[in-house]
C-alpha cells in the first residue's frame, strides 16, 4: 500500500487537521537521529551569512525598512 492521501484515509480529516498532521509528520522528520534537512549547500551559505553579520552586525538593514522598500514606502 502507497501511503497517498487517499490510501491512508486522510481526506476524511478537516483542512486544520490536515495541516496539524503534517506539522507532527515533519517534527518527527528533524527528530530523526543523522537526517540533514539542509543541503550543505544551504548550510555553508547560512555560515558565510552569519560570519558577516559578526562581522559588521550594523551593515543589514532592519527588517520593516526592507519591507516598506519591498513594498514601495520609500528609501
Amino acid at each position: 500500500m502507497s501511503a497517498t492521501i487517499k490510501a491512508l484515509g486522510l481526506e476524511r480529516l478537516s483542512p486544520a487537521e490536515r495541516i496539524l498532521l503534517a506539522g507532527e509528520l515533519w517534527d518527527s522528520v528533524a527528530a530523526t537521529p543523522g537526517i540533514s534537512l539542509l543541503s550543505d549547500a544551504h548550510r555553508a551559505d547560512l555560515r558565510r551569512r552569519l560570519e558577516q553579520y559578526r562581522d559588521d552586525p550594523l551593515a543589514g538593514s532592519p527588517w520593516e525598512e526592507v519591507k516598506s522598500r519591498l513594498l514601495g514606502g520609500g528609501s
